[in-house]
C-alpha cells in the first residue's frame, strides 16, 4: 500500500500538523543539531572466538546501553515481510484498526494507541507516530485476538515470534557472561513468567518534524529489548555523552537495548538508555520492538554477585509490579523511574 493511505485511527490529519501535536518549546527535537554517529557498536554475533562477543556485548551495554547486531540467525525475508505486513496494518481504513484502539483497561491484551507527553498545562501532545501492541509470547492464547487483515499477519507474527525468542535467549545469555555470571542467570532472575509484548510503530511522513517527536524521551522499562526497523530512514536517536545522536539503521540488523530491569539486575553497570525517534518529511518508517520483561510477581534487585564492599546495592528489591505503577504514575512525563528505587547514600 502507498504511504497516502495511511490515516490517524484517533481522527487527526496526517496531512497537517495541527496543535494536539505540536510540543512546547523546550520539549522540540532542534535537528539540526542532533549529528548521525557511526559509532553505536555493531557486533557480528558469528565472530570467533566466541569470548569476543561476550566483551563486545558488555562494552556496549556499559557504554552505550545500545547496539546493532549482525548475522543474527533471523531469516531477512521473514523479517521483511513482518515490516511488510505490520506496515500494511497501519494503513488500513481507520474503521478497520478502529475495534483495536485502547480503552483504559490496562489489561488489553491488544491495543491500537498513541503515546502522548505532557505540555502546558493540562494539555496533552500526541506524537507522530500509531502503536500496536500484543503478546509475542506465548502467542498460543492470544493469537485469535490478533488482525485478521492483512491475511498473514498472523501467521507471519507467528514465526517472527518464535525466531525472536531464541534470539533474545541468546543475547540473555551473552550479556549474563558478559557480567561474569553463569548464562542462564539473567533469565533466572527474570522469571519463568516473563512478559512478552511486541509493539509495532508506524511513523507517517511529517509535515514539519522540528515541531513534534514520533515517540518521546524514554527509556525501556524491560529487561531487554530487539527492534527492527525500516531501512534507509534514520528515526531512531539515543542520548550519548550528553547529546543526542542520530543511529543509522544497518541493511539486516537488529537494534538491542538494555531496559531498566537489566539496569538493576547488574547494579547500574549495564546502563538503560533514555532514547526517542524524530520523524521526518518524506518517507515513512516502520519498527517492531519486542520487549522481554518479568512477570508482575517478580522480585527485581541488584544480583548478589555484583555486589561486594567495592560496589554496594544501588538499588533496593522491588515486585515489578511496584515498578509498573510507577511508570503509569509518570506516564506522559520523562520516565525517571529507576530513581524512585535508588538507595540513596
Amino acid at each position: 500500500m502507498a504511504t497516502q493511505t495511511f490515516h490517524f485511527t484517533n481522527g487527526s490529519s496526517h496531512l497537517s500538523l495541527s496543535p494536539d501535536h505540536v510540543l512546547p518549546q523546550d520539549q522540540r527535537p532542534n535537528l539540526t543539531q542532533t549529528p548521525l554517529l557511526s559509532s553505536i557498536p555493531v557486533i557480528d554475533l558469528t565472530e570467533q572466538p566466541s569470548a569476543s562477543v561476550v566483551d563486545k556485548v558488555s562494552k556496549a551495554c556499559e557504554e552505550y546501553g545500545f547496539f546493532q547486531i549482525i548475522n543474527h540467525g533471523v531469516p531477512r525475508e521473514l523479517c521483511d515481510g513482518m515490516l511488510a505486513v505490520v506496515a500494511a496494518f497501519f494503513e488500513l481504513p481507520p474503521e478497520e484498526k478502529a475495534p483495536f484502539l485502547a480503552t483504559t483497561d490496562r489489561t488489553q491484551q491488544v491495543r491500537l494507541f498513541n503515546y502522548y507527553v505532557k505540555g502546558d498545562g493540562e494539555n496533552k501532545v500526541s506524537m507522530w507516530s500509531e502503536c500496536f501492541g500484543h503478546l509475542w509470547h506465548p502467542l498460543g492464547q492470544t493469537l485469535h485476538l490478533l488482525p485478521e487483515n492483512p491475511p498473514r499477519y498472523r501467521e507471519i507474527i507467528a514465526e517472527y515470534a518464535r525466531e525472536i525468542g531464541v534470539l533474545m535467549k541468546r543475547l540473555l545469555r551473552l550479556i549474563s557472561q558478559g557480567l561474569g555470571l553463569q548464562q542462564d542467570c539473567l533469565e533466572r532472575k527474570i522469571g519463568d513468567s516473563p512478559m512478552c509484548r511486541a509493539q509495532g510503530n508506524y511513523y507517517p511522513p511529517c509535515p514539519n518534524p522540528e515541531l513534534t517527536l514520533g515517540l518521546n524521551v524514554h527509556t525501556d522499562m524491560s529487561a531487554l529489548t530487539i527492534v527492527r526497523q525500516s531501512e534507509g530512514v534514520t528515526g531512531l536517536q539515543v542520548i550519548k555523552d550528553g547529546h543526542w545522536v542520530a543511529v543509522e539503521p544497518i541493511p539486516d540488523a537488529f537494534v538491542v537495548n538494555v531496559g531498566d530491569q537489566i539496569q538493576v539486575l547488574s547494579n547500574g553497570r549495564y546502563k538503560s538508555v533514555h532514547h526517542r525517534a524524530v520523524t521526518n518529511e518524506t518517507r515513512k518508517r516502520v519498527s517492531m520492538a519486542t520487549f522481554y520483561t518479568p512477570g508482575k510477581d517478580t522480585v527485581i534487585g541488584p544480583i548478589r554477585d555484583l555486589i561486594d564492599e567495592q560496589h554496594p546495592p544501588l538499588y533496593r528489591e522491588y515486585y515489578f509490579s511496584e515498578f509498573l505503577e510507577e511508570c503509569f504514575k509518570q506516564e506522559g512525563a520523562r520516565r525517571m523511574v529507576t530513581d524512585i528505587f535508588e538507595l540513596k547514600a
